[in-house]
């Protein structure tokens, strides 16, 4: 995949758990696990903004582009 999440980062610096995240921003355990792990297939905007809001962080800080040149090699 090309796009890479970087929330275990985010909550990391931010001294957080995934479920205090996952209950400030309404979202179950399971679809912040698929979004962390780099398993969904799109994001809502509204949660990009709500995680962006817990983590008092910018989208960039969360989202980086890799080609695929550079996943592979």
């Amino acid at each position: 995949m090309a796009i890479i999440i970087h929330i275990d980062v985010m909550l990391a610096r931010r001294k957080m758990s995934v479920t205090e995240l996952s209950e400030r921003i309404g979202i179950t355990m399971a679809n912040l696990s698929i979004l962390k792990n780099g398993k969904a297939k799109a994001v809502r905007l509204s949660t990009l903004e709500a995680i962006c809001k817990a983590l008092d962080c910018q989208p960039g800080d969360l989202l980086e582009y890799k080609s695929d040149e550079d996943a592979h090699g």
